[in-house]
């Protein structure tokens, strides 16, 4: 189909955007794109495409924007149950260590993930990933992590399998077997890490080997925090993971500054995400490597902490930015790309040209996927949204509700802006 009359077409064509380049976005005015077999075959002026173009079926943009779907790189998509009583314990001022201290946390969910069977957790996860699909999240990464034993974790990467094959929402697994401790570890974080790294690991490459359908094996991912895994545990992690043919990622820095990022460039890592507490000299060996830095904003949103990732640092040291929802059943419950985007602008104060290409080609890249996904150009999947607006810049500058009109992934049309109330009679 051709695509045509899009008031502003958002190409971000070049690969990602280190630095003062973030927020290029490649605007044609009045764009067209030509898709075929699900991908995208041409880009340019609508009146050009059209006269290239005449016999292709048409989707009209009318004057709407259209821009690459957007790519979430750091979700724990997949869990069982909530934790609302804990919401309100952070009101009451409990902070969200003391919190797992007490059993909450990771903990609360990781028993509720254990006692769910497979069916019950693809249908608790498939609600949240149809949420964000609506949203305009057309491919986002999706982490193990609540279940801290050896089934429990292959269960979940089977459910994210699943949903990722039943579609339409794009998913990308990563195993997060390192957390948290669990109970049964309490006070034997070497001991939980052995079972890591000499059970799990090699458990999870053999049933991804036999059960994935030829995809590329997971990427591998630690909470390197003080009261979890401490540096040295994660680069022993990360050694074993190496080993075995896994990609890595890390939590990095969310509430102490522990070195992580910069072992994230160091092994050569795909993110290092989180970011707040990072010191300048970690700013600045991520900016020297191709690791991107992934700022979750709805975390500290959610547990009402004013400190954000030093993006502007970032950003001047000329590294890779990219954002998240972290999307989790505790202090971040975000199935919206475009809130995270809003926050971005406002606390991370980034334009929302730069707040749209750090979720978009740069959250592609923070997945390893920019090549394929993340902006409009020749030969990438057809992953497009329109927006009911005629300026891109209604992202960041509204929130709370939802720009998107139509969806495209994989060049199906997903319209849904035909969808009105009906009066109750």
């Amino acid at each position: 189909m051709l695509i045509h009359s899009a008031a502003q077409l958002l190409t971000l064509a070049g690969g990602p955007q280190r630095g003062s380049l973030l927020g290029t976005l490649g605007i044609i005015q009045d764009g067209a794109v030509l898709v075929q077999d699900g991908r995208i075959t041409a880009v340019g002026r609508t009146v050009d495409l059209l006269t290239a173009y005449p016999h292709e079926p048409q989707l009209d943009a009318d004057g709407r924007v259209l821009i690459p779907g957007l790519v979430d790189p750091h979700t724990h998509l997949v869990w069982a149950g909530d934790r609302a009583a804990e919401f309100e314990m952070r009101i009451q001022g409990k902070n969200y260590m003391e919190i797992m201290a007490a059993g909450g946390g990771i903990a609360a969910t990781m028993n509720a993930t254990r006692n769910t069977s497979l069916d019950e957790l693809i249908a608790e996860t498939r609600k949240r990933a149809e949420i964000l699909f609506r949203n305009g999240t057309t491919t986002l990464e999706a982490k193990t992590g609540y279940g801290l034993n050896t089934e429990s974790e292959i269960r979940q990467l089977a459910a994210l399998l699943a949903l990722d094959d039943k579609g339409p929402l794009e998913i990308v697994p990563t195993f997060m077997g390192a957390h948290a401790v669990p109970p049964e570890f309490k006070g034997n974080t070497d001991g939980y890490v052995a079972l890591v790294c000499e059970e799990m690991l090699p458990a999870v490459k053999e049933w991804c080997l036999a059960n994935a359908g030829g995809r590329p094996l997971p990427f591998v991912d630690v909470f390197c925090e003080a009261g979890v895994f401490d540096l040295a545990q994660t680069r022993h992690i990360f050694t074993v993971a190496q080993g075995l043919g896994f990609p890595l990622k890390v939590h990095a820095d969310e509430f102490e500054n522990l070195g992580a990022a910069s072992l994230a460039a160091e092994m050569d890592a795909a993110s290092a995400d989180h970011l707040v507490k990072t010191s300048f000299e970690d700013i600045h060996r991520l900016a020297q490597s191709e690791t991107v830095a992934v700022s979750l904003p709805p975390t500290p949103f959610g547990l009402a902490d004013g400190q954000y990732t030093p993006a502007q640092e970032i950003i001047a040291s000329d590294g890779l930015l990219a954002i998240a929802s972290d999307i989790n059943p505790g202090p971040a419950w975000c199935e919206s790309m475009q809130f995270v985007i809003a926050l971005a602008c406002r606390y991370l104060r980034l334009t929302p040209a730069q707040a749209i290409a750090a979720a978009t080609i740069n959250a592609a890249a923070a997945i390893q996927r920019a090549d394929r996904i993340g902006s409009i150009e020749v030969g990438k999947q057809a992953d497009l949204l329109l927006l009911a607006v005629d300026d891109y810049r209604h992202l960041g500058y509204r929130f709370g509700g939802n720009l998107v009109d139509v969806v495209i992934k994989r060049g199906q049309v997903f319209d849904f802006s035909l969808r009105f109330l009906k009066p109750v009679h």
